[in-house]
Formats: C-alpha cells, sequence, structure tokens
C-alpha cells in the first residue's frame, strides 16, 4: 500500500502500489473480499470503451495511490487516482483512458460507482492526481452544499457537490497541443474549471526568468528562447522542452484542509521541469538490445538515460549497483518494491532478467532476453515495447542551483469555497543567504500539508528550509516557526491532553536534496 485506508462500518477499502488499479472493500474481521471496482475497466463495465479492447489484460497503473476520503454518513468513499502507464507515452493506450486521472465516488457498501469526473484525458505528462479528495461544507448560491475539493499538479482546484458530482463552478474544455511522435494520439482538450482561479502561474515566460543573480538571468534566457513552452500541456517530443506547472505540482502529497467556515488552505509548488523522450529503436528501426530497451521503458524515468539516478530527488544511482546488492536482492526489489518504488511483478519475468542483466552489468545475448544460459535456448520474443522512452525526471535549476524562475517557489494559499476567490497567498519557505541578498522569502519547493485548529491557526512543515511554521488563517501572517533536525515532508498532526494542545511532525527529509533522518518532533503550549 501506499496510502492508507478508510474503514466503512466493517470494511477496509484500500487501494494498492503496483500492477492494475484497483479499489477492494476486505472485511475488516476476516479478511475476505467484499467488492471490487476495476480502475482499469473490464468488458461491460463503463470506461472499458476508452481503452483499446485488451488493455486491461496487459495495463497497468490507475492505482489510487493518492489515498480516499470518507462521507460516512452518506456512505460514499471518494478515490483519487494515477495516470495509466507508461506515463508518458500512449500509443499503446488510445483513448482517455478512464478511470486514470480521476477523482470517482462509489458507494462505499457495495462498491458500485455513483460518479467520477477525469481531470486530465490520457495523461502523457504524469498529471495524476497528487493527494486526497478533501470534504467540506459551502455555501453556494445562498444554498448548504456538501462539497468535495480535489487539488492537482496543475495548482487547480477542482469543486463538486460531493452526492451528484455537478462542478460548483462551470469546467471548460480547452484546446491542448498535438504530438508529434509516431503512433501517439494526444487528447485534444483538456479540463479548466472557471473558478477558483489557478493557484500559480500555468506557463513560462522571458518574464518569468531567474532573478537570483545576473549571470543566472543570463543563462536561464538563453536557454528558454531555444525550448518550446506550450503552457501546461505541453506533449512530450524527442527535443527537451520546459514544461510548468511541473511534475511535482502544484499540489503535492499532502494535499488541503478545510475549515468549517469553507476556507480551503494548500501549499503549492512553483518548480519548472524539463520534459522529453528518447527513441528505443535504431534509425533502421531495429530495437536496443533487450535490457538496455526494458531498462529505458520502465527505469530511465526515474533512475536517469545514464543509470546515475537523481539521489536528491530521491531515486538512487545504479552505477555498480553489482557491489552494493546481489542478483536476487535486486530481483527481489523489482518484484516486490521498496520506498518510492512501486513493484514491477506484471513485468514478465524474461523482460525483469534482461533488466537484471544490464543493470547489473552482465552482458544479454543479442536479441534475447533472460539470463543468458535460459537464452541460448529461447527465441527472441515479438518486440512490442513502446517506441519512446522518457528522458528522466530533470528540475529546471539556474546555474546556483535555484528555481529557474522568478520566485515565488511556493506558496501557501486559502481559497474561500463558498465565492470560489483565493484569500490570500504568501510565500512559504526561506533561503537566508538569498534573503541576505535583498531578495523578500523566495519560498521553497515543498513536500508536506497543512492542518488548521478550531483556534485560527494553521501548522505546515513541507519546506525545504527545515522548519515548522504556524500561520494566521485569517490573514496568513507567520504566528511562530521552530528548526527541524530534518525536513518536515509530511502533514503534522494535533491533539490535547489534559487540556493542554500538541502538535507533532515527522520529519524525516530527503526531498529537495536535502539530508534524510528519521525523527518525530513534538511541540505544545506551555503548561499552565
Amino acid at each position: 500500500l501506499n496510502t492508507p485506508g478508510v474503514i466503512h462500518k466493517d470494511l477496509l477499502i484500500i487501494g494498492g502500489f503496483g500492477g492494475p488499479g484497483a479499489v477492494r472493500a476486505l472485511d475488516v474481521r476476516t479478511g475476505e473480499r467484499k467488492w471490487i471496482f476495476h480502475l482499469i475497466p473490464r468488458p461491460g463495465e463503463v470506461g472499458h470503451d476508452t481503452w483499446p479492447p485488451e488493455a486491461y489484460k496487459t495495463a497497468s497503473g490507475v492505482m489510487p495511490w493518492p489515498g480516499q476520503a470518507l462521507d460516512e454518513k452518506r456512505g460514499i468513499v471518494f478515490v483519487a487516482t494515477k495516470t495509466a502507464e507508461p506515463d508518458f507515452y500512449g500509443g499503446t493506450r488510445h483513448g482517455m483512458n478512464l478511470f486514470a486521472n480521476c477523482i470517482v465516488a462509489l458507494d462505499a457498501n457495495t462498491g458500485k460507482r455513483i460518479w467520477h469526473f477525469q481531470t486530465v484525458h490520457h495523461d502523457l505528462l504524469d498529471k495524476d492526481l497528487p493527494c486526497p479528495p478533501v470534504l467540506l461544507t459551502v455555501t453556494h448560491e445562498g444554498k448548504k452544499i456538501d462539497a468535495v475539493a480535489q487539488g492537482t499538479k496543475h495548482g487547480i482546484l477542482f469543486v463538486f457537490d460531493r452526492v451528484t458530482g455537478e462542478p460548483l463552478w462551470p469546467i471548460e474544455e480547452r484546446p491542448v497541443p498535438a504530438s508529434t511522435l509516431r503512433g501517439e494520439q494526444a487528447w485534444p482538450t483538456q479540463p479548466f474549471p472557471l473558478k477558483p482561479a489557478p493557484l500559480m502561474r500555468q506557463n513560462y515566460t522571458e518574464e518569468d526568468i531567474s532573478i537570483t543573480s545576473p549571470e543566472a538571468r543570463a543563462a536561464t534566457l538563453d536557454r528558454i528562447r531555444v525550448s518550446p513552452n506550450f503552457g501546461p500541456f505541453p506533449a512530450p517530443s524527442l527535443q527537451e522542452t520546459i514544461m510548468f506547472p511541473g511534475f511535482d505540482g502544484g499540489m503535492e502529497w499532502g494535499g488541503g484542509a478545510a475549515d468549517p467556515e469553507g476556507i480551503y488552505y494548500v501549499n503549492v509548488n512553483e518548480m519548472p521541469w524539463i520534459v522529453q523522450m528518447v527513441e528505443t529503436r535504431r534509425a533502421d528501426d531495429s530495437p536496443l538490445p533487450r535490457g538496455e530497451k526494458e531498462y529505458m521503458t520502465y527505469c530511465a524515468a526515474c533512475h536517469g538515460l545514464d543509470r546515475k539516478g537523481n539521489p536528491a530527488g530521491g531515486f538512487p544511482s545504479l552505477i555498480d549497483l553489482e557491489k552494493r546488492k546481489t542478483r536476487i536482492e535486486v530481483e527481489t526489489l523489482t518484484q516486490k518494491g521498496a520506498g518510492r518504488m512501486p513493484p514491477f511483478d506484471q513485468i514478465p519475468a524474461a523482460q525483469r532478467d534482461a533488466i537484471h542483466d544490464y543493470i547489473l552489468s552482465v552482458a544479454a545475448p543479442a536479441g534475447g532476453g533472460g539470463r543468458p544460459d535460459e537464452q541460448r535456448a529461447a527465441p527472441a520474443a515479438p518486440d512490442k515495447s513502446p517506441p519512446y522512452a522518457f528522458a528522466g525526471f530533470k528540475r529546471y535549476l539556474d546555474r546556483e542551483g535555484y528555481p529557474a524562475i522568478k520566485p515565488p517557489w511556493g506558496t501557501l494559499n486559502a481559497v474561500d469555497l463558498n465565492t470560489g476567490e483565493i484569500k490570500w497567498k504568501v510565500p512559504l519557505g526561506e533561503y537566508k543567504e538569498l534573503t541576505a541578498r535583498g531578495l523578500p522569502p523566495t519560498g521553497t519547493e515543498n513536500y508536506g500539508g497543512p492542518v488548521v485548529t478550531a483556534g485560527g491557526v494553521i501548522f505546515i512543515a513541507a519546506t525545504a528550509d527545515e522548519t515548522i511554521r504556524a500561520f494566521d488563517k485569517d490573514t496568513g501572517a507567520v504566528l511562530w516557526q521552530a528548526p527541524l533536525p530534518f525536513g518536515g515532508n509530511a502533514t503534522p498532526s494535533t491533539y490535547t491532553v489534559g487540556g493542554r494542545q500538541f502538535v507533532v511532525i515527522s520529519a524525516g527529509g530527503g526531498k529537495s536534496g536535502r539530508p534524510a533522518g528519521g525523527s518525530i518532533v513534538a511541540f505544545a503550549l506551555p503548561e499552565k
């Protein structure tokens, strides 16, 4: 599991991480499965016609990894879902691909679909929903409405009547660029709500280039002039393209919090990234050697084309892996997953073996996969792999290592969902060395969410400066802050003991190039 499930009566409702997506309800006493909802629909199920007919047999992804929210009174569970895989090439999965990138409302007792909404059609940019839905009550056009709000990596907020699925404000489909990759059929439009306004910039232009130093500005300007930029939905191509909003939001895994007045509080990233595809075949259309080809298809997005990974982003290097891990250990990792890596048990064993040969520097025989002794007797399998692979996750940074975009780089926002208006926005996080140069607080990349209290205070850590802060929920003013031993890349919890309020945060760090650790830090009001 990537996120915990929810309990409804005697049912544990859970998702899963890896393989074709599904939502399951298990009897908490016996473990018996009571119902299942297929997120890659089977024949006869709603959404099956949004995929190739046989896709349900081989497609993967579409897991409900961000988590769920439960309306216990009505018995409705709201599920947010991941993109379909491969994440960046959809030539093998033509169609809208329901229920990828969706918020899905299910009857918690039976698993029957009540309604759904897809926030990205035929996703090609890993723009899956990053956080669980948030339930709240608002006054809309003079009526009290129980609503559900869903944040996205585009920094866009979709708000629906949680019973009917009707949006509180109109959503329009806008044209987006077509793909130039052979075999790809990018969806021609994408949905944009008219309210609330996006919580971040939706394009990267010359007006947004780095201001940390004249040298950084000049280098950034040179690069943007040679990079195509098509706003929030650039179609992946063989050319390096600046993508903004980036892969990590917008909103991220912490999601938002809401108060009884219908105000939604959420932190947002404003970091540009680079998107690029590479061919997995030679100029004569013959495939790359098995192992290298499979690595590029399944592994290079995280570990890089050069296998050096991105340790600052949580993706370890695979160079000299054979000196650190045995083959058995590597086989176990790829089959079962570990840390951020999902299990790859849906990949045939011969293909996994070819990957193992490649990353462990074992020469695989030409034309085949699997262990060398097996492949000498086995004919080459038909090549069904995608013709393109993603070149890897790369932040767009200036020469000093800061985001190559004008601040703010991270913000905390309050949105009045009674009116759809943004109430306030403030920078979240600080680079003290830049403040010393005379720049106002820039905000930082942030991973973790807020909690709002009845006392009118928002607690949030999340930032790269390894600090937890308290904000006034009405104004966004900082009320208090304290250092943490490592980054608080989680959502704080608050509770009372003997009338004394505590706030506790898991400080594990490891994001934004910061050190990793393992601390739980608690704060409390002074004893009376």
